[in-house]
Parts: C-alpha cells; structure tokens; sequence
C-alpha cells in the first residue's frame, strides 16, 4: 500500500505552523496552511506507527492471547491542546517537531504482571534495531492524578528501505486492564463533563475521585499506590464511597452509556475492515463510525484531517481515527467512544460495597 510521504517541511516551517496554530493573531489563510504542514507532518508518521504496532500485537499475543493491540494518529485539538501547555511563561518547553505522540500503539494485557512480562521481554530483553529515546514507567511510579502504564518513546530507524521516514517517533504504551478501564473512564468524564482531568485540569471532586480510585486499582494489583492516598485499604474505600456518593458517578455514568446511540455501519464482524472512524456528537447523542481497509488507510487519514479542520474548537464533539483488528477490539480498546463504562462501574461497585 501507499503511505503518506514527507513533503519536505523543515522543522522550522513545522514548528512555526504548532505557533500558529495555537495563536489567534493569524489569518485564515495562514492558519489553513499551518494546518495542512500539521496534518502532513502527523501523516508520515503512520508508517512507523504501522510498523510498531505490528510487532507489538505479535510479541503481546504470544504472552496473552487475550491482549489487546491498538494505534492511533494523535487527534489535532490534543495537539494544539499539549502544544498550549508546553508554554512556561512566554517560552515553550516542547515544539511540534518535538512532540513524542503523535503516533502511538498500545498493548492491553489481562493482568499488571503480564503487562511486566511484555514490556521486559520486548523492550529490555528485545532485539528492536529502533533507538529508545524515552521511558516512564508509570505502574512503578503512578501519576498524582492516579494514571498508571508503560510509557516508551521510539525513534524509527531502517537501513533498508523506507528510510524516508527515520528518526520520527513513535510512543508505545503497555498496560493492564485494570490500568485501561481507569484511564478510558477519564476520557469518558472528560467529554461528557466538559472537564480535562487527563490534563490535571478539572473539578477538584472528580479529579480527587479518579487519584483515589488509582490508588484503589493499584492496591488490587499489589502495585505502588498514587502519591498523597491512604495506604490504609478502609480509609481508602470509604473516602472514594463518600465522593462516588456525591457526584452519583455510577448513576451518571450508566445515563451516559443509555444516551449514546452506537451506529455500526456495515461493521458487523467483517475482518476487511482495520481502520476505524470515530465521531462521537454529544449534543445529537450520537456516535458514527466509518470504516476502511488496510488499503484505504491513506483515504481515512485524509478524511480524518478533514473531519478535524471542519469541527475545531468544538468542545462537544470528537473525532478519533483507530487502527485495531476488528470492531471487538476497537470497543474493548476505546470503550470511552462507545461510552461503555461496564466493567469500570463493576470494579467501582465492588469497592464501595466493601465497607
């Protein structure tokens, strides 16, 4: 198949296009062209990713047959967004040639010492001819905010071919199901609440629910707790009975999962399909999904680019272009797009009802 190709964008020309398009002393016109050298430039990155995630899939499979393999081209609002952040004052700590995610793959493994098995045979016992450039280990060493995986930074190097495309970086997450359910539940609050407590900016109530329920999970995987919780299992349970009880999260939750009406067009179990058009519309309580082949991975990322430039700044809807195996995987790997909160919502029931 054809994969997208760089157009020769310096990382000068790429940069300016990242200050662009986070400013709003720009015209139009600039910005639209700012916007097509971001899009390109997060294009040729999914060759790499493609390669990353192949490999992945495989070395996770042979550890746990039920693991999940997923990828996916860094939506442009969570560009601009993280691009936003990086400011310290008037000087940016990250550029847009810097940025580490803009192509991503993720491994789901059943349980944390699988995930461990994953990440040590593969990434520290492993033959990978690519440069590590980064590393976070996240289940060692939670976020305050309770995030816990394997985060691993890769720069694509091949001597033989596709060499276009060296030195792009590639993020590779690893983590349990348990880790999952806790970060896609972030994402589904996030959305549904117009909040952004993936990026520590959020109502002070959910923000304190999800660090406690982190440390909660961890506890049940026998893992180092979230920074500043209680390491006594009691206190801990009912701190997060109190909170869950005021803002009625599993009721909330369950509402949203009745709201959203999932259309699965022609998807049914057709194996042909790999990639996956995600637009979720809260206002119309809707999800669409579109659907492509391997051989129309190129079309679905140009439809993806056009999708984003249509609806940017609009905080109700999302749009998330996904490369997994069939749509079984796609829900079990972004149940927050399907706004299935089931198994979440089960593990958070089971820690209440404990005292």
């Amino acid at each position: 198949m054809e994969w997208v190709k760089p157009k020769g964008y310096s990382k000068g020309e790429i940069n300016r296009a990242g200050d662009i398009l986070i400013s709003d002393n720009y015209s139009e016109d600039e910005r639209n062209k700012a916007l097509e050298i971001l899009n390109n430039w997060r294009a040729i990155h999914s060759y790499p990713m493609h390669v990353f995630k192949k490999r992945l899939r495989e070395k996770a499979r042979t550890i746990d047959k039920n693991s999940l393999t997923v990828q996916r081209l860094k939506r442009v609002h969570a560009i601009i967004n993280k691009l936003k952040r990086s400011y310290n004052g008037h000087l940016p700590t990250m550029k847009l040639s810097q940025m580490q995610d803009l192509g991503g793959c993720r491994a789901v493994l059943s349980t944390v010492n699988l995930a461990r098995k994953l990440y040590q045979d593969y990434f520290i016992k492993g033959d990978l001819k690519h440069k590590k450039v980064g590393e976070k280990n996240y289940i060692d060493n939670p976020k305050n905010d309770g995030y816990r995986s394997i985060h691993l930074i890769y720069k694509y190097n091949s001597d033989k071919g596709k060499t276009e495309y060296n030195g792009l970086l590639v993020e590779v997450q690893i983590r349990s199901r348990l880790q999952h359910l806790w970060a896609t539940a972030v994402e589904t609050v996030d959305f549904f609440t117009r909040q952004a407590i993936k990026s520590n900016e959020g109502q002070k109530e959910w923000m304190e629910f999800f660090k406690l329920v982190g440390s909660a999970f961890a506890k049940i995987e026998r893992c180092p707790l979230v920074p500043d919780t209680p390491t006594d299992e009691k206190e801990l349970c009912l701190k997060i009975k109190e909170i869950e009880a005021q803002l009625s999260v599993i009721k909330v939750m369950r509402g949203w999962t009745h709201a959203v009406k999932v259309f699965q067009e022609t998807i049914k179990q057709n194996k042909r399909y790999q990639y996956f058009l995600l637009e979720l519309d809260i206002l119309r309580e809707k999800l669409d999904i579109s659907v492509y082949t391997k051989d129309n991975e190129q079309k679905a990322i140009q439809r993806y680019a056009e999708i984003e430039k249509k609806n940017i700044g609009k905080k109700e809807f999302d749009v998330v272009l996904v490369g997994a195996d069939n749509i079984t995987d796609l829900k079990k790997a972004y149940p927050n797009y399907f706004v299935d909160s089931g198994e979440f919502l089960y593990a958070i029931q089971k820690i209440i009802s404990k005292y």
